[in-house]
């Protein structure tokens, strides 16, 4: 199947002038749609809807918005421009010349970091698939699309990579990763959160809150890699991730503001009956989604994490603008412990604690997002404030994976928690519930009754637009 691939595939990575890659591309592309069809947005393939583009890296470029059929949307391919004389910022090879091909000794290492970053982003496509039918509005059903759209276009993104820097071994990857499902018993998707359903509108701004979240701060440890075709790739992968964060926080602000309206209304804490969502369920779903994506980044103390490192091929959140040697060898970094029936900060070597360190920046950039909602909150005169649960809690990865903890620290028995549990991650009534508010809204400028309006429209536009046309 013939591309024209400035016209259909946008890129900056000249695909037209290389005859190679072009055949894995030609290979490739149509197992991709009809993935796409089978497994990407139900029902609404045929729908225009006003979608965000890529055609350049250039600030005019990046984002360009129209009608387009999800099927025709241009997925390209972008890095970044390059850095005149870019060097390696960490590790043993710091200072040294990034490279432009990958380094022989780096090969299996790489290809399976750019694998499971890959694999993430068709999964959540597939989480995401039934969405549509019990969408709040027309704005949040392009939210979703612009989403899914953007997720297809990162998977071309790592896909580019393995067929252009790692020949057969990456063509036989790219195909698997459109084999693997997200919760397929044979082929599940390779990070147990991508595995996780998606079932609501109310998971689907956790899901992009703190899921996508993690990605922000995995793209962002990638793009210091010293492979520099990766680091370009992340870099501007970056720039489109930040939308899908922006939906699960506006989101969640305006699940918690028509809860606030509702309470003031009825002058109750429980809007159940009046169609909205209690504080005290978002916090149970808020707990279930934090303490799933914490997990994403992998065990307090790693090896591998450190290896990465030394090996200058995954650093740190802002590796540039910290204040050390870059290298870590003798560092030490301060890292939570449950020793003797008690939680206890103690000193690692800064090496094995990569990832801890990563995790620390996710907290604190989730506590941002919270402490927006609670403003929301404070400024509707309810007293409630939402937390984010013990980084203990709830967790199945790492060195608390053994151990109940509740949402806010405390150390209990086994037996404890599974007599108090439904207290604090959703149950399958609280589920149940959320479903039942469930309905499709799409009516340009009508909102479904358990969520507020958005305070703008999407490129200026005004909230009553017909952001798809139905």
């Amino acid at each position: 199947m013939a591309i024209d691939y400035q016209d259909r595939i946008p890129n900056n990575v000249d695909l037209s002038d290389n005859r190679r890659l072009q055949r894995a591309l030609e290979g490739w592309q149509p197992a991709y749609l009809d993935w796409w069809g089978d497994r990407g947005p139900t029902e609404y393939q045929g729908y225009d809807v006003y979608l965000r583009t890529a055609v350049s890296v250039e600030p005019g470029g990046w984002a360009n918005y129209g009608y387009v059929k999800m099927p025709d949307y241009r997925w390209g391919i972008f890095l970044t421009d390059p850095e005149a004389d870019r060097r390696i910022g960490f590790g043993d090879h710091m200072g040294e010349p990034a490279w432009q091909d990958v380094p022989g000794e780096y090969r299996g290492v790489l290809r399976r970091l750019i694998v499971t970053q890959g694999d993430t982003e068709p999964a959540s496509v597939e989480q995401q698939r039934h969405l549509g039918a019990t969408c709040p509005s027309l704005y949040d059903l392009r939210n979703l699309f612009q989403v899914n759209v953007e997720e297809g276009r990162h998977l071309w993104a790592m896909v580019y990579l393995l067929q252009a820097y790692f020949g057969r071994d990456g063509r036989e990857e790219a195909d698997m990763l459109l084999e693997r499902s997200s919760g397929d018993a044979d082929k599940p998707r390779i990070l147990g959160a991508f595995n996780e359903k998606t079932p609501d509108w109310l998971s689907f701004y956790m899901f992009t809150f703190f899921t996508d979240r993690d990605g922000k701060f995995q793209l962002a440890s990638l793009a210091e890699s010293g492979f520099d075709p990766l680091s370009r790739t992340c870099r501007f992968m970056l720039t489109e991730e930040a939308h899908h964060m922006f939906v699960g926080e506006t989101g969640i602000g305006r699940v918690v503001q028509r809860t606030c309206e509702l309470m003031r209304e009825y002058d109750t804490e429980d809007v159940r009956p009046h169609g909205g969502v209690p504080l005290s369920l978002l916090q149970k779903y808020l707990n279930f989604h934090f303490s799933v994506s914490l997990d994403l980044f992998g065990s307090e103390l790693s090896t591998n994490a450190a290896n990465y490192y030394t090996m200058g091929i995954k650093g740190r959140f802002q590796e540039g603008k910290r204040k050390d040697d870059h290298k870590l060898a003798h560092a030490t970094y301060p890292i939570l412990e449950c020793r003797d029936g008690r939680f206890e900060t103690s000193d690692a070597p800064a090496l094995t604690t990569v990832n801890e360190a990563l995790r620390d920046d996710y907290v604190a950039d989730c506590q941002r997002g919270v402490n927006r909602w609670n403003k929301v909150i404070a400024d509707a005169g309810v007293d409630f404030t939402l937390t984010l649960p013990h980084r203990a809690f709830h967790r199945a990865i790492g060195s608390f994976a053994d151990i109940a903890v509740t949402p806010d620290g405390k150390l209990i028995a086994a037996e404890d928690w599974n007599a108090n549990r439904d207290t604090w991650p959703p149950t399958a009534e609280d589920e149940a519930f959320v479903a039942s508010l469930m309905h499709q809204v799409v009516e340009p400028g009508k909102y479904a009754a358990w969520i507020a309006p958005p305070a703008r429209g999407i490129n200026n536009q005004p909230i009553d637009f017909e952001y798809v046309r139905m």
